[in-house]
């Protein structure tokens, strides 16, 4: 007899759950809150071998999956190249990630607009209620519904995000805005400005459409600003004068704020990065929010993705982590499922503290000024070798 699983969560997290359950034999339904189609969440994905593997094993296809970069390249203040890692390593979009995993889950399973209010379960299965009205019955709930996940709300509600004192700003340029000496110099890198306190990540990925014509790309730009946390109240907070809880929808970041930000940027960084972010699209931020739940999974309700672990994004393990997840749970659940989702738990828990805590390390790193030498000029980062070399890269389980 098939098995049902409800997954709560359409984003990247919840497809790859839903891929790897239905190749399991598993009757799948997704159910995702927003009432509209998923588009332009995000921006840049960084891959990892571990991920490509994951697409390869639920049948995606990972043709022209992104821009591939050779080197990652540190910049100090004046622009100038002052360190060079040999890296090379495939850079995508979220749109990208996301219609890849799409296509494989058909259209009746996946539900947009349903929002779940709560669950129960007792011995034989699930019960899940949505502010619709909708009610479904399930051998198994996965919450893949991010940070914020109701699922989690529901079973761990003492495990709670929490601010880690910094924001990150994120904007995208057109390669053809770029001026021809900017794209020589930067494009074709994994760029990073490495000063005390702050940091800049950039690198290429594809245009709109997943376009990867040579002029049609796009270059996504992340930025790690300090941040009180009672100058965040005031960031997350509109022009009506609402306070957003945890974040704010990017059109409603005050014209002031975005202002603020690229008047420092005009101060503290390098012209490649300044030109960058006056040739992009509305910049937006996200406050960075630290949460690992001490376990990933109860009787027959599992959780994966981010609502069961967020790692800072300097680790960018966040779809490759959910990439693992969902095989670990497929794996697991063929037989008994109270009884795999308990070996899933102890899995993933371990390897997500790996992630949690490389994360936590690189964060740390921005505020260490060196010994001597100037710490904003971006060369003299005490931890600017472990910084290029840790950052981004899955070299943990």
């Amino acid at each position: 007899m098939t098995r049902t699983v409800a997954i709560i969560g359409g984003s990247i997290g919840g497809l790859f759950a839903a891929a790897t359950l239905r190749n399991a034999g598993w009757n799948v339904k997704v159910f995702e809150r927003s009432s509209v189609a998923l588009a332009g969440r995000g921006a840049g994905i960084v891959t990892h071998p571990q991920l490509l593997d994951a697409l390869t094993e639920v049948g995606a296809d990972t043709s022209d999956l992104g821009v591939l970069v050779y080197d990652r390249v540190a910049f100090d203040r004046d622009g100038a190249p002052c360190a060079t890692l040999p890296y090379p390593q495939i850079v995508t979009s979220w749109d990208r990630m996301h219609q890849t995993l799409r296509r494989l889950i058909p259209d009746a399973s996946y539900h947009l607009g349903e929002s779940l209010v709560s669950y129960s379960e007792d011995a034989e299965g699930v019960s899940l209620t949505f502010a619709s009205g909708a009610e479904e019955r399930v051998d198994m709930l996965v919450g893949a519904d991010g940070f914020r996940s109701a699922v989690r709300g529901q079973l761990l509600p003492e495990v709670q995000p929490q601010y880690a004192g910094y924001v990150v700003w994120r904007a995208l340029a057109p390669e053809a805005a770029l001026s021809p000496q900017i794209r020589e110099r930067l494009f074709n890198v994994f760029g990073l400005f490495l000063p005390t306190g702050t940091q800049i990540v950039g690198y290429p990925i594809a245009g709109e459409n997943n376009d990867l014509r040579p002029g049609h790309r796009r270059y996504n730009f992340v930025w790690y600003v300090p941040c009180a946390a009672d100058d965040l109240d005031a960031m997350l907070t509109d022009a009506s004068g609402k306070r957003h809880g945890i974040s704010i929808p990017p059109p409603l970041v005050r014209d002031e704020v975005v202002a603020e930000m690229e008047a420092k940027a005009e101060q503290v960084l390098p012209d490649v990065f300044r030109h960058v972010l006056r040739q992009s699209e509305r910049p937006f931020f996200t406050p960075i929010y630290d949460h690992l739940s001490p376990v990933f999974a109860r009787g027959r309700v599992a959780l994966a993705g981010d609502a069961a672990c967020v790692a800072r994004p300097h680790v960018g393990m966040g779809v490759t982590k959910a990439a693992q997840d969902a095989l670990a749970l497929a794996r697991h659940v063929s037989g008994d499922v109270e009884a795999g989702l308990q070996a899933y738990s102890e899995e993933r828990a371990r390897a997500s503290r790996a992630a949690y805590a490389r994360s936590q390390m690189l964060g740390q790193f921005m505020a260490q000024a060196p010994e001597h030498g100037d710490p904003m000029d971006g060369r003299h980062n005490p931890h600017m070798a472990e910084i290029m070399r840790q950052t981004a890269v899955a070299d943990f389980d």
